[in-house]
């Protein structure tokens, strides 16, 4: 074993110290940061769309905190619970039938932490706090989003691969997930479990729509489904109404609802997306999805050559399947890329060398020698990125020479 080690402590100095001889560039000595899941990769495609997504806001409107004061979630604009529904039923990801309840957050985030209250709330508060688990490589903030808050109800367990507790317990979902891009199952399937299908990514610039998700807890974010993260938008299909108003109840306490400006944004331009899609006219252009689709599938393809071509990393396969939304066999291309390192070198630590910021795999609760790196970067990033990655080959090759 400690043989093994110092053999990989060596190859990384080998590294490290051939990076430093070689001749370097303005742009090699450039740091990127691929370890954030920023989408600013989509701006270009909303620049190109000029003003039919702007919305006009005069200075008296939306000054009550009520956005429907006789709807369960108060705070949520009527224009943006008509736009969500519509934009499910014309991609197909989901179903959001009449008894379906939305409820809208400020991002994901809140709603994670929204349905942890709701799903504990209702155990015996003098028990252990209960039990919540993803299977591995799961994402990264789950742990300390889950424990932040210190709750007394409930409390981050670990791996789902690995748990064997008796009793209640909550686990998250993420499909495709997040680092790896893999679809996703419950895996601990117990009595007295309850599952939140976090499914940010179930669009088709990242998979292919194989069908409505029907879950009982889904979670979405306006973040990874648009680009626009900034407006802080995400939302929760739920089936429970009971759930659903115990999540409307932590967003009272917690922020007294979602900002009404960020909403109206949101739902103009999940109508604009709507209306692309169901644009039926000769001459349309590509829609939102189309775009990104394949603007997300060219950066694969050049990534999974790049990689080829070092020898040094590995990345997954992903198997085509039929995409019920584009009309076609599609390839899965996730939004993040979850490289390993071949050689068992700590992944991150070696690209951190060649001034290449990721996130790595400890982060996600398994080994060192996995990475993820963000696929959403602008395209002068992304460019760097594959410049940086080209020339490992020949680096490590002159290290351990």
């Amino acid at each position: 074993m400690v043989v093994g080690f110092e053999k990989a402590v060596s190859a990384t100095k080998s590294v490290v110290t051939s990076a430093k001889k070689a001749p370097t560039t303005l742009s090699s000595n450039r740091v990127i940061n691929f370890a954030r899941g920023d989408p600013t990769m989509y701006e270009s495609y909303w620049r190109q769309m000029g003003e039919k997504c702007t919305i006009v806001i005069s200075g008296h409107n939306l000054m009550s905190y009520f956005s429907n004061a006789g709807h369960f979630c108060w705070f949520l604009m009527p224009e943006l619970d008509r736009a969500i529904r519509r934009l499910h039923c014309v991609v197909g990801n989901a179903v959001v039938d009449d008894d379906r309840y939305i409820v809208v957050g400020n991002g994901s985030t809140q709603l994670f932490q929204a349905v942890l209250y709701a799903l504990s709330s209702s155990y015996d508060p003098d028990t252990e706090p209960l039990s919540v688990v993803a299977a591995a490589p799961f994402y990264s903030s789950y742990p300390e989003e889950t424990d932040f808050l210190r709750s007394g109800l409930y409390k981050w367990a670990g791996d789902a691969y690995s748990f064997d507790k008796d009793g209640a317990y909550i686990e998250v979902v993420t499909s495709p997930n997040n680092p790896d891009g893999a679809i996703r199952e419950a895996v601990v399937n117990r009595d007295g479990g309850k599952l939140i299908h976090d499914l940010a990514y179930y669009w088709p610039q990242y998979t292919p729509i194989t069908g409505k998700a029907d879950n009982d807890i889904m979670l979405f974010t306006f973040s990874k489904a648009t680009g626009h993260a900034g407006s802080r938008i995400g939302w929760a299909i739920v089936k429970d109404i009971e759930v659903a108003t115990k999540m409307v109840k932590f967003m009272e306490l917690s922020s007294i609802g979602v900002s009404k400006e960020s909403q109206l944004r949101a739902a103009k331009i999940l109508e604009v997306i709507s209306d692309d899609c169901q644009n039926s006219a000769p001459d349309k252009e590509e829609n939102f999805f189309e775009y990104g689709q394949r603007l997300m599938s060219d950066r694969w393809e050049k990534l999974r050559e790049v990689v080829k071509r070092n020898g040094v990393f590995s990345l997954p396969k992903y198997p085509q399947d039929y995409c019920n939304f584009i009309g076609k066999y599609t390839d899965p291309s996730p939004a993040f890329a979850w490289l390993k390192s071949k050689d068992g070198l700590n992944c991150d630590n070696l690209l951190r060398e060649l001034k290449i910021v990721t996130r790595g795999g400890t982060n996600f609760g398994v080994d060192s020698n996995y990475t993820r790196i963000s696929m959403l970067s602008p395209d002068e990033d992304f460019n760097l990125l594959l410049e940086k990655l080209s020339a490992i080959k020949g680096t490590i090759i002159n290290g351990n020479n």
